[in-house]
This record gives C-alpha cells, structure tokens and sequence, in this order.
C-alpha cells in the first residue's frame, strides 16, 4: 500500500446496527424532504433571489448527506464518493460536499477487527499471524487494512471487511434513492434511476466479495503480466475468504510524496504515459477496468514503477459499448456532431427519441475535453490544468439540457476511471501528448 502520515487524533468507531443505520437514514431523509418541500413553499410566495436561495438550500441538504454517509461509512459512503465524482446528475453542491467522502474514513476498534477474522478464517489474528498490528494501515468505506507478517515471515497488508456491509447494501441504497427523490435532487425517470442504482448495486455486491476480488487480481495480472513498470500484489490465498483479504506487501510512495524534486520530471512524465496505456489497454483491449482510480489506490517508485491495489470494483465492458465509446471519442475529435449524437445514443447518454442536441453544445464540451489531445507533439502541462473548473462553470448549461440526456449506465465506470486519472495526472504534474496515443487505440478499437 502507499505509505501514508499516521493520525493518532483519528476517532475509533464501532460498526452501526441495521436498526441504527435504518434510523439514521429515515431521520437524513426526513430532514431533507422537509427542507425540500419548506424551499418550494417559499419560492411559490417570493419570486426574488430564487437562485440564491435554492443554492443555500442545496448546500445545506448537501452536507446534512455528507455528514450522514460518512459517519455510517458501508455501502451508501461508497455511493457518496462515487457521486462525487460525477457533475451530470446531481447539482454542483453535492458534488462539492460529497468530495470530502474520498478521504480516509476513521477506523473501526481493533476488536471489531479480530472478531471479523476469527470468524472468517477459523482462528485469532494471533494465532493466524506471527505479528498482526493492532492500529490499521488504512481505512475506508467498507473495510480497512492492517500490516501482518505470516507465520513463514512474509510481511503481508490485511484487508478486513466491516461486519454487516453486505447486508445492509440493498436496504442503504433503497434508503438513499428515497432521500434523493424526496429532496427533489434526481430530475430524471424513474426507469433511468432504477438503472443507475441496479449499476451501483451489482458493483458494490461484487466488491464486497473478496473472494470475487482474489479472481480479477489474477485476471488483471495475467492480462498486464509483460506490462514493464507495473506492479499488482498478489494474493495469499490460505489466509483470504469471501470478507478478509490477505495481499504481499507492496509498498511505495503516495502520490502526495511524488514531485519533481524528488522524482524528476522526466520519472512523473513516464509515470503518466504508464498510467495513459494502463487505462487504455484495460478499457480498449481488456474491455475490463479498474472501476475505483483514487489515489489511495496506486502507489508510486522512484524508478517510474506504479502499484495497484484493490480490484474489487471491476467493471467488464461488453464489446458493443466499447466500440460506441471509441467511436463517440473518433466523433468528437474530428468534430463530427452529428455522429457523435448518434454514438452517444446507442451508449444510453443520449435520449433517444429526443431531437438532435445543438452542435454548439457539443462543440463547448469538445473544445474542453480536447486540450490534453490537441497536438500530437506538444505536450500538455497536467499540473496548471483547469479542466474540471471549466466543467464546473457550465453545470447551467448541464441542466438546461437534462432531458435529453440520462445516467450513463454502461459507461458510468469508463467516465469515473477517466475522472480519477486526469486527477492523478494533475497532481503529479505530468507533462505529455498524449493525441497519437488515443488515435491508435482508436483505431485498433474500430478495426475491432
């Protein structure tokens, strides 16, 4: 795992009961329906700083979820951090508020922990390790790591699920579709939120399966086995089940240790052109990706080497929708809106049934999106990007046409690994061009 700075002050928790989190739940969903339905009341009486006020209003129902999912962590934190990631169905306050979820959660009490082994692999950490520390390594939504040395001295990183995640997924997500709706947050049919929860759903379920986890860790390691630089963990099997998941030690640096001076610019620039074929093979030639491209997932070394951890959201693309996407991107690039209209509809983006969208929207979006792809020769500075506050800037714009577009259901994960990559490429500073690159995936994806 990447190395991280140690925060004593981070308070222990224990896991919530179904009954709490029930609680919880109703009790954010009631307090949002009522703020919701208070805003309407007011804006039917007073016509002035309307805008203004729906702002506040969202902002406040915004952290009032934040706050709720983070402190039940599981399967509805999980959504959280992936809503965050994303600025086409959900109002720009959200987005904001929930992006403090991507940090790390507080941990759960060491005896949680133990308990959660012994019942998953027969025994007592102690008994099952030569050493087992007793302070977690990292903790997230549903689960946190421990450093271990196995009783033949292999150091080893231990992941253990908190107990009760998996069976509180289906009632969470019920829980936090109902708020969403009550709250007036999901301007979309009901059949297109029934999809995009449906997609979250079989994600989070597949997650929560270890032992799914330990199948796409070789997967993955059998399909970039010739891949130079690129390092994935393997798995100790014999001390691993469906909710406990014991990995090699392998370490390096977080991202946040990775700069120039220490590295080298000519290192971060080939870190990011691993880091460009990696997404590209997986998602052009794999048709299988790495669905949760956080930081906290990859680690970096000196010698431009990348690590990968944690394979549990993968998402397996059929060929169809492949072919879509690069096509929708052939589209774009050469500025071909109307068949990147057509494209777009057969991804389930676009509405179909809808007229066409105006080229000049299209044409706003592709002037943003290109800048890294422009020249073939030139490379773009990643560090003094300011895409993502340019797309910010048009989330108006967004709204204005939200009919005629939905959830991308299919392509939900290619949009949320493109977004955690273009960040990572940004804080390492990465200076490349990457336009050829695409190109010729493009078109080993059409000849396809």
């Amino acid at each position: 795992m990447a190395k991280r700075t140690k925060d004593d002050s981070k308070q222990k928790t224990a896991p919530a009961t179904r009954t709490k989190r029930f609680l919880k739940l109703a009790g954010m969903t009631a307090s949002v329906a009522g703020s919701y339905a208070a805003e309407r009341v007011r804006r039917a009486f007073n016509e002035e700083d309307k805008e203004e006020r729906q702002a506040k209003a969202y902002d406040k129902m915004a952290n009032q979820i934040a706050d709720t999912l983070g402190e039940l962590k599981g399967a509805v934190m999980k959504v959280g951090q992936i809503a965050s990631q994303t600025q086409d169905f959900l109002p720009k306050e959200f987005s904001q508020a929930l992006q403090r979820l991507q940090k790390e959660a507080p941990p759960m009490d060491y005896e949680v922990i133990a308990k959660q082994v012994e019942r998953e692999l027969g025994a007592a950490p102690e008994e099952l390790f030569k050493e087992f520390s007793e302070e977690p390594y990292a903790a997230a939504s549903i689960g946190q790591v421990h450093k271990a040395v196995t009783l033949d001295g292999k150091e080893v990183i231990v992941k253990v699920q908190y107990p009760g995640v998996d069976r509180s997924v289906d009632s969470d997500l019920k829980q936090l579709k109902l708020t969403l709706k009550l709250g007036g947050l999901l301007k979309l049919p009901k059949e297109s939120v029934d999809q995009l929860f449906e997609e979250i759903r079989e994600r989070l379920n597949e997650e929560l399966d270890y032992e799914n986890e330990a199948r796409n860790i070789a997967d993955f390691q059998r399909f970039h086995a010739k891949d130079e630089g690129l390092i994935i963990p393997s798995v100790v099997r014999q001390l691993s089940s469906k909710r406990v998941l014991t990995m090699e030690c392998v370490e390096g640096d977080h991202i946040s240790a990775v700069s120039a001076e220490a590295y080298g610019q000519d290192v971060i620039n080939l870190i990011g052109r691993r880091l460009f074929r990696i997404m590209a093979d997986q998602l052009f030639k794999f048709h299988a990706i790495h669905g949760d491209p956080h930081a906290g997932n990859f680690a970096f070394r000196p010698d431009g080497s990348i690590i990968m951890y944690d394979f549990g959201c993968v998402k397996r693309l059929k060929p169809e929708i492949v072919h879509a996407y690069s096509q929708a991107l052939t589209a774009g690039l050469n500025a071909d809106y109307d068949a990147l209209d057509n494209y777009l509809v057969d991804l389930g983006v676009r509405v179909s049934g809808k007229p066409a969208v105006e080229q000049d929207y299209y044409a706003m979006w592709r002037d943003i999106f290109i800048r890294p792809f422009r020249s073939r020769d030139e490379e773009f500075d990643f560090a003094s990007s300011n895409l993502h506050k340019q797309v910010a800037s048009k989330a108006t714009t967004v709204f204005k046409y939200m009919d005629f577009f939905q959830p991308p259901v299919e392509s939900l994960f290619i949009d949320r690994m493109i977004a955690g990559h273009y960040w990572m490429m940004m804080r390492l500073g990465v200076q490349a061009a990457f336009r050829k690159e695409l190109e010729d995936y493009l078109d080993l994806s059409s000849a396809a």
